[in-house]
């Protein structure tokens, strides 16, 4: 091999090496929870990776407010939120920001009372006992319906667990009911009723939304990272809008999330029924992240800190939370 080949080759394998450091810098922890969600298929066929180019290390969370714990401990930078948890943390100083509406208020939250706790009605609800996961978009709903109700905590007993700890509550008769979602929800039906919805509850002027986020600092520095996750989202939300057989309890979609997520192909088709999506268009628009301090998601968030200051759950409510919403990724992705 002569000088010129042996500099040549030094280089190719230079370029390589750069090339391959250059791949394993892009490293990214994304926090997601057990939502049925059209998306989450590419988490579990890695399209996420392959449209973003970066080693993404999925982390299963059991609510926003663990995945908002490991944002604020740096060991997450993207993750799957509710609005309550969301303005939580974002009143607490959080910098992060929402690229992606997953789903708004819908019947794929609700109250579940159980079987023998003798409420038939809201009425029935003083002196019960009842859950939802912490600062979650759930807790944030039940408490609003109780106050709708004219009732305080004094009246209903509200325990704020994680929710597989709500389901075996549940089946053992300690708590009469749980505001839920899958796969907690689908458990708690079997043995009792929906009494109220996501849906009921923000149409009595509680509205909550469920989220992508992103650090601030990562919204920045890897737009285009954004960008590739909203495509992917986009892709799939357009599938299952278009094709509701490819959606079925017999697809591979169905089956592909009941691996990942848990439960039955049947379950996750049923589940995945109940949301209630926003196509990107409407998303990006001024009603909900592309409105400034005027959009619908800035506006729920700071009515849902209000509302948390009031139950002492939050010590202050900022004048705008437009700076945690963010239509950019989505305009993006549409482009």
């Amino acid at each position: 091999m002569n000088l010129k080949t042996l500099i040549a080759a030094a280089i190719v394998g230079l370029a390589s090496i750069s090339t391959a450091a250059s791949a394993a810098d892009k490293k990214v922890v994304v926090g997601y929870q057990t939502d049925a969600l059209p998306s989450s298929v590419g988490i579990a066929n890695g399209d996420f990776a392959k449209a973003t180019g970066y080693e993404i290390d999925f982390r299963k969370f059991n609510s926003g407010a663990e995945i908002f714990a490991a944002i604020a401990s740096g060991d997450v930078q993207i993750g799957y939120v509710g609005s309550s948890p969301f303005a939580a943390a974002a009143s607490r100083g959080l910098e992060v920001k929402a690229f992606y509406l997953s789903s708004i208020s819908g019947i794929d939250e609700a109250l579940v009372v159980r079987n023998g706790s003798g409420i038939n009605t809201l009425a029935d609800l003083k002196g019960k006992k009842l859950a939802a996961a912490p600062v979650s978009t759930d807790h944030y709903q039940l408490l609003a319906l109780i106050k709708s109700l004219g009732l305080t905590e004094k009246d209903v007993q509200v325990f704020a667990i994680p929710q597989p700890e709500i389901v075996a509550s549940y089946n053992r008769g300690d708590i009469d009911g749980g505001f839920v979602w899958d796969p907690a929800l689908t458990e708690l039906k079997k043995g009792g009723k929906v009494l109220v919805t996501s849906k009921d509850v923000a149409d009595k002027g509680a509205p909550t939304f469920s989220a992508w986020v992103a650090t601030s600092k990562f919204a920045a520095s890897d737009p285009q990272f954004l960008k590739a996750f909203a495509s992917v989202i986009n892709k799939y939300y357009a599938s299952f809008a278009a094709d509701k057989a490819a959606w079925g309890p017999d697809s591979d979609n169905t089956k592909a999330l009941a691996k990942l997520l848990g439960g039955t192909a049947d379950q996750q088709a049923a589940a995945l029924k109940n949301l209630t999506l926003l196509t990107p268009d409407v998303q990006a628009s001024a009603a909900w992240l592309g409105g400034g301090e005027q959009s619908g998601a800035a506006k729920i968030l700071k009515d849902t800190a209000t509302f948390l200051k009031d139950q002492g759950k939050v010590s202050e409510v900022l004048p705008s939370y437009s700076a945690f919403v963010t239509p950019d990724a989505l305009v993006s992705a549409s482009n």
